[in-house]
């Protein structure tokens, strides 16, 4: 059978003059050249013309926590509140009156700027008998009540807060992704390729290298996926031989990616692991500079066995201590790798990302969700804050991501964000952090700015040109069609 063909007629390219006709072959693109009008496609199995919409890269979401991101839908909506109060209005509302229940879990509450502190007793006094986990947006916290502290095991809780290794001992407790069915992660899947998406990096802490090729077999087929693997699962990976870059399933839509280590908190949870303290901490509260929630030694072991087994490394370093500890830790191995996040970085430590050969996974949108909390917990800092400007002009490769589902898998967001440093049409949060358009573009497609002859035919199709658009616009940019590997995954013309 010939290889399937489509053409793309008269098609914009950004930064390229006139219309073009863009033929694709094979899953890759064939052959780029000036519009023939409306000529017939000879010898093409599909001819579609696009009417000056623009073709671009495909883009990707380069930190996502899928299973997370699907089940969010089924929990209780928290993203509005802001206060104590308002989540436990909700909580009140959302419990059965006087009953005993399935674990109620909700997700989005940021209690960082709340004027009231949330405690166990006051939780307590909403739920009942129903036990309720409460997921902060950052996915470093949970407020608890008694009952759910009792039917989950859950230690160490600080008045109804649990923070770090513990609450993400609790979120593993709350998943079953065996319990999700295959039709609700087709339906994120779909969603995403809706919005230009061909591909995700998965941090979900879940036996990845398993369950991903499990999906597509069921029919997940609308993402490119590079799995994870965090510490207690190394071993694993390790024995099974796979190598970062290795095709996982029969389809080649699955490769196995890198380590995934967290060695510090969040900024909204206070335990991003900074060199100053945090001002106005509640009195008895531990580790005024954050926590170091892997010690630089683990990191170190972890890293080198990963290294060792043909395995890259990212790794979670949201403060600048952190930051500065991850960077010492590649140097000292002699490995090039991804630093997640980096949020908070020392000046002096910029240039070190581009001296050592590590690319930076960022995400805009956290800016705009935290530039109140950093201003009062990061004070005097914040200019190399979620500093994209500062890592670029370095030369330090940057990756845009979501971190689904603390901000909206939609890398139109993340591109938004990463431009105008603005949402809500508020001024601008350190505008001179904001990069151009064709460095959003490019961090939200694998370094692609633009499409040429010979690449994989994973592409995106827009009503409008992204790198003259507004941020504003990109936010809501229309999405007309998305092709993986030349086959359509979502097409509206």
């Amino acid at each position: 059978m010939d290889p399937h063909s489509i053409l793309l007629r008269n098609a914009s390219l950004p930064s390229r003059p006139g219309l073009h006709d863009v033929a694709l072959c094979a899953g890759r693109i064939a052959a780029i050249r000036p519009a023939q009008g409306t000529a017939p496609g000879r010898g093409t199995d599909e001819v579609h013309n696009l009417d000056g919409r623009f073709v671009l890269p495909g883009l990707w979401d380069n930190h996502v926590h899928f299973t997370q991101w699907v089940i969010r839908q089924q929990r209780l909506d928290l993203t509005g509140s802001g206060s104590a109060a308002d989540v436990l209005a909700l909580v009140a509302a959302a419990v059965p009156a006087g009953t005993a229940g399935q674990t109620l879990v909700g997700f989005g509450f940021r209690d960082a700027l709340w004027p009231d502190a949330p405690t166990r007793a006051a939780l307590d006094s909403v739920s009942g008998t129903t036990p309720v986990v409460l997921i902060s947006a950052d996915l470093h916290c949970l407020w608890v009540n008694t009952a759910a502290a009792r039917a989950l095991g859950i230690a160490g809780a600080d008045g109804g807060l649990v923070r770090e290794a513990e609450c993400f001992r609790t979120l593993e407790k709350l998943e079953d992704p065996d319990a999700i069915s295959f039709e609700a992660y087709r339906r994120a899947a779909d969603a995403a390729a809706r919005r230009g998406v061909v591909g995700i990096v998965d941090f979900e802490n879940a036996d990845n290298l398993q369950l991903w090729p499990e999906r597509v077999r069921h029919g997940v087929d609308a993402l490119r996926v590079e799995v994870s693997v965090w510490p207690d699962r190394l071993a694993d990976a390790v024995g099974l031989g796979v190598k970062t870059g290795d095709v996982l399933d029969e389809r080649g839509l699955i490769t196995m990616g890198p380590l995934k280590v967290i060695v510090d908190g969040s900024l909204n949870t206070r335990t991003a692991w900074c060199w100053d303290p945090y001002p106005g901490l509640p009195a008895g509260r531990k580790h005024s500079c954050g926590q170091n929630t892997v010690p630089v030694q683990e990191l170190r072991t972890l890293m080198a066995a990963a290294r060792n087994a043909g395995i890259g490394a990212a790794i979670h370093a949201i403060g600048d201590r952190a930051n500065t500890a991850v960077l010492d830790t590649f140097e000292e191995l002699g490995m090039t790798g991804v630093i997640e996040h980096a949020q908070l970085v020392q000046e002096k430590d910029f240039a070190r990302f581009r001296e050592l050969g590590l690319a930076a996974s960022v995400q805009p949108e956290h800016a705009m969700d935290d530039r109140d909390v950093a201003d009062m917990f990061w004070p005097g800092r914040t200019g190399r804050a979620f500093a994209l400007a500062s890592l670029h002009r370095a030369g330090v490769p940057l990756r845009l991501g979501s971190d689904a589902p603390v901000a909206p898998l939609d890398p139109w967001f993340a591109l938004a964000s990463a431009v105008s440093r603005s949402r809500d049409s508020r001024e601008p949060w350190h505008p001179e952090q904001c990069v151009p358009a064709v460095v959003a573009l490019a961090a939200s497609a694998r370094g692609r700015s633009g499409v040429q002859v010979g690449e994989v035919a994973d592409l995106a199709v827009t009503e409008a040109d992204p790198l003259t658009a507004t941020g504003e616009k990109l936010r809501t940019m229309p999405v007309s069609a998305t092709l993986l590997g030349g086959r359509f995954t979502w097409r509206d013309f």
